[in-house]
């Protein structure tokens, strides 16, 4: 689950409608009931969401809860950048709220928190810290118990800080996975415009998951100009051959280099990287431009950056 899914989660267990779901109902549905339950349930595509926002509508459901079901729509989904468009339809309903239309706040305090989630993710948009860093404190004050969701981006507004000292060597040698042989990043890069390192783990079930469409995003990579490097983190022999082993199970050609991190200043503890899967996106000169997630938008911003013809896998028609 993506952290920025908790917040929905939080939410949707406040809510009174959702609670009762899977429970005998004594009578059936309103029209309107109805039309709120489909409302929020709706991930489908924005297409659909509108549709059933245009039923809603139609059936007197209040501008709070589509707001609300629009919020957890993009929560699900993690836009953040379509979460922060929501900004002045809740600054404009910020001092109107009504808990009596409310579907997934506990009390006032949780969508005033929830307010401050969303300035604090227009503050970001913007590249304004300060903004940010204001508005995702009042959300913790008025809402603790919705902590999960806001730490990720404290997470990453302080990893990046801490990535701007960070210049990567590209001569430092490492072993090919593969092979057994010596390389570096120096070789890996060569005059292509960045280098993606990917650390990842057999012993990993997101990394075994997801290792397929890893190797076709991989692929796609390379043929876009952008050197791609996976890392192990570990060092033993058992999970080099368990990483060769999931490798020839997936009975894909592989695209990319593939290296061992090593013993002695690894450059996973540089990155800090603590969990896998992580990408970091590296410049020609050594400069981090991302350190996150696989699926986190601004990976894909960041790639698109340094090459405006790479687009995210659902633009392009999927993998």
């Amino acid at each position: 689950m993506h952290p920025r899914a908790v917040l929905a989660g939080f939410l949707l267990g406040t809510s009174s409608l959702i609670a009762q779901e899977g429970q005998p109902q004594e009578s059936p549905l309103s029209p309107k009931e109805d039309a709120i339950e489909q409302m929020l349930s709706e991930r489908e595509s924005p297409e659909a969401l509108q549709k059933a926002i245009q039923t809603a509508r139609a059936r007197n459901v209040s501008e709070q809860a589509i707001l609300e079901a629009r919020f957890l729509f993009h929560v699900d989904r993690a836009e953040d950048k379509e979460i922060a468009a929501l900004l002045p339809d809740f600054l404009s309903l910020k001092d109107r709220f009504k808990l009596d239309d409310s579907e997934i706040f506990a009390g006032k305090d949780d969508w005033l928190a929830v307010t401050e989630y969303v300035q604090a993710l227009a503050a970001l948009e913007k590249g304004d810290k300060d903004g940010f860093k204001r508005h995702i404190t009042e959300a913790f004050w008025l809402s603790p118990r919705q902590g999960a969701a806001f730490a990720p981006h404290i997470d990453r507004i302080r990893l990046m800080d801490a990535m701007k000292a960070v210049r990567i060597d590209f001569g430092k040698g490492y072993t090919d996975t593969l092979t057994g042989k010596p390389t570096d990043f120096g070789a890996i890069i060569g005059t292509r415009k960045g280098l993606l390192l990917h650390f990842w783990s057999p012993w990993s079930e997101e990394c075994e998951a997801t290792i397929a469409d890893f190797l076709v995003s991989a692929e796609y990579l390379s043929a876009n100009d952008v050197a791609v490097a996976s890392v192990l983190p570990e060092t033993s022999a058992k999970v080099i051959a368990d990483a060769k082993a999931m490798l020839d199970a997936t009975g894909r050609k592989l695209s990319g280099s593939w290296i061992v991190d090593s013993e002695k200043n690894p450059i996973c503890a540089q990155l800090n990287v603590q969990s896998v899967p992580v990408v970091v996106l590296v410049s020609p000169d050594g400069a981090i431009l991302f350190n996150g997630h696989p699926t986190d938008e601004e990976f894909w911003r960041s790639l698109g950056k340094i090459n405006p013809a790479i687009v995210r896998p659902e633009m392009r028609g999927g993998n």
